[in-house]
C-alpha cells in the first residue's frame, strides 16, 4: 500500500467513525505518514490508536481533540511532539514509545489526568521539570534512552507504582526516589549505578 493510499483509506475510516458517533479510531500498522485533517471533525474522540505507522510529526491541531482519554502512537518516526499535547487535560493514558523523541515540551505537566506514560524506547537525555505535576501517574516507563541523571522532583510522583529505568546510562539515583511509597516494580537493570541511595529502603511495596 502506498501513503497516498493509506491516506484515502484513513479518510474514508474517519468518516465512517463520524456517521457513527464512534469514540474509538485505530489506525493501527497502516502506513500513515500524516494526519488527514479530517480528524478534527472527531471531536468526541475517547481513544486514537496510531501507532505502528511512518508518522515523522503531528499537527498542531491534533490537540483540538480535547476529550482524547487515551493515545497511542507507539513505533513512529516522531523526533518531536507539539506543544498543544498539553491540551488533552482529560488523557488517562500515553504512549510515546519507539520514537525518535529527544526532548518533550514543558506543557506536558499540563496532562494532570494522566496515569499511564511510555516514553520507552526513544533518545532522551533528560526529563522536563513539569513532569512532577502528574500527580495521578501510576505508571512511567523510561526504559532503554539515554539518561544519565533524574531530577530530584521524580520523588514527587506519589501514586507512582510501576517505574521502568532500565538500559538507561545512569550512574547515580535521586534520594527522592525514597518518596515514591506506592512503588510496586522498579526496573534498573543496564546501567552504570555502582550504588543505590539508602531511602529506597522505605519502598516496602516493592515485589521483586
Amino acid at each position: 500500500m502506498t501513503s497516498e493510499e493509506a491516506f484515502h483509506q484513513a479518510e474514508e475510516k474517519i468518516e465512517k467513525v463520524r456517521r457513527s458517533g464512534g469514540q474509538t479510531l485505530i489506525f493501527y500498522g497502516t502506513l500513515l505518514s500524516e494526519l488527514p485533517g479530517a480528524l478534527l471533525q472527531l471531536r468526541q474522540l475517547w481513544s486514537l490508536d496510531l501507532s505502528y505507522n511512518q508518522l515523522m510529526e503531528l499537527p498542531e491541531w491534533i490537540g483540538q481533540l480535547e476529550e482524547l482519554k487515551s493515545l497511542n502512537l507507539r513505533n513512529n518516526k516522531l523526533i518531536a511532539v507539539p506543544e498543544s499535547l498539553g491540551q488533552f487535560y482529560l488523557l488517562h493514558s500515553l504512549d510515546l514509545s519507539q520514537n525518535r523523541l529527544n526532548e518533550l515540551p514543558e506543557l506536558f505537566g499540563n496532562l494532570k489526568q494522566l496515569q499511564s506514560l511510555n516514553l520507552s524506547e526513544n533518545q532522551l537525555t533528560a526529563l522536563p521539570e513539569p513532569l512532577e505535576q502528574l500527580a495521578k501517574l501510576q505508571s512511567l516507563s523510561l526504559h532503554s534512552n539515554q539518561l544519565t541523571v533524574l531530577s530530584v522532583s521524580l520523588g514527587n510522583l506519589a501514586q507512582l507504582q510501576f517505574l521502568e529505568l532500565s538500559n538507561n546510562l545512569l550512574t547515580t539515583l535521586p534520594a527522592s526516589l525514597g518518596n515514591l511509597t506506592q512503588l510496586q516494580s522498579l526496573k534498573l537493570s543496564n546501567n552504570r549505578l555502582t550504588k543505590l541511595p539508602k531511602s529506597l529502603g522505605k519502598l516496602t511495596q516493592l515485589q521483586f
